[in-house]
């Protein structure tokens, strides 16, 4: 994929939320204790190798399009930005209300956008949030519109629960346990983002984008549906690293990504494996890599702006700081962007 890199692209406002049900790998692990013994498998491997000890649930009747509409009305509260100011808003959750409508139009409905605000949603796995922020960004500086808002909602519980169910039965093997382990550390949450032409903002942070990579050859390492999601758990994390990389070299040498520069990166919450092996592949600083995961789990395509929220919210962010968002999404695609905040 191109490069992608905006010069006058505001952000507006940046919120999040959290699934509202805690659910402890320790629990999760009692329900499974018969396959444990059954199968000869060791317990605690949630905690112990993808360093999860929670994560989070939503209420039964909380829909994808209810935790993005929480995240944005969080947001439209806390700008000056109207909400019949915003030309378009995109939704990029893994989780869906339904196959159709598309979630985007459920959120449009619930904030009452205007009838002239474009909405769709973008489904591209974990990097759904950054190229939608990318297309709103390119939208404005296009002229198109002037204030875009990009949501994503995530919810765990359902493909858990079956999970569970699944890995609980009599007829569960090795390899069922395997290829599903990555299920269990899903989390659930919420985030949006609202970014502006400069003109129309006092904000001061911009959104200066990034690039893109692809490794497609590998899209079947990770099938995922609403109740059950297979996972080549290794294979994955492999071959995402390696796109990765190759990523990571070409923003390194065409933006200056150098360490030194840049001040914190919010990395796809995914395991506590798959965040040392980043920060290991690509020379990062360890110290600069916020860890959301241990008690969130992975909420998808909403994690690297909850992890930006996170630390707004608790006063580790300051003027200027320049921030590098890096994901890797199954399909395989991985993505650097940067922001000023």
């Amino acid at each position: 994929m191109r490069e992608q890199r905006y010069a006058d692209i505001a952000i507006s406002g940046l919120e999040h939320v959290d699934g509202t049900v805690v659910v402890t790998s320790l629990e999760i692990d009692n329900q499974l204790a018969g396959m444990y013994e059954r199968l000869g498998q060791p317990p605690g491997l949630l905690q112990t190798l993808a360093g999860i000890e929670e994560r989070r649930f939503w209420e039964h009747d909380i829909q994808p399009s209810d935790a993005a509409t929480l995240a944005a009305e969080k947001l439209l509260a806390n700008t000056d930005v109207h909400r019949d100011d915003i030309g378009i808003l995109i939704n990029t959750s893994v989780c869906r209300d339904y196959i159709e409508p598309s979630t985007a139009s459920i959120v449009h409905g619930k904030l009452g956008l205007s009838r002239t605000a474009l909405n769709f949603d973008v489904g591209n796995a974990c990097l759904g949030f950054l190229n939608g922020l990318s297309i709103v960004a390119a939208m404005i500086e296009r002229g198109e519109v002037k204030h875009g808002i990009v949501v994503d909602g995530e919810g765990s519980r359902l493909a858990i629960e079956k999970t569970i169910e699944r890995l609980a039965a009599d007829t569960s093997t090795e390899e069922t346990y395997r290829e599903q382990f990555s299920t269990l550390t899903l989390g659930s949450g919420g985030s949006a983002m609202l970014l502006s032409a400069v003109d129309e903002t006092d904000s001061q942070r911009r959104f200066i984008g990034g690039l893109s990579r692809s490794a497609t050859e590998h899209h079947m390492l990770c099938v995922g549906q609403p109740d059950e999601m297979k996972t080549d758990t290794r294979g994955l994390l492999m071959a995402g690293l390696d796109v990765a990389k190759e990523s990571y070299q070409d923003a390194y040498s065409q933006f200056g990504f150098q360490d030194e520069s840049v001040d914190l990166y919010a990395i796809h919450q995914i395991s506590q494996v798959h965040t040392q092996m980043v920060g290991d592949i690509l020379g990062l600083s360890h110290d600069k890599i916020p860890r959301m995961f241990p008690m969130f789990g992975n909420t998808g395509p909403a994690s690297i702006p909850m992890v930006i929220s996170k630390e707004e919210d608790a006063g580790r962010l300051s003027d200027g700081q320049r921030i590098v968002m890096l994901g890797m999404g199954s399909g395989i695609n991985a993505s650097a962007y940067e922001l000023i905040w």
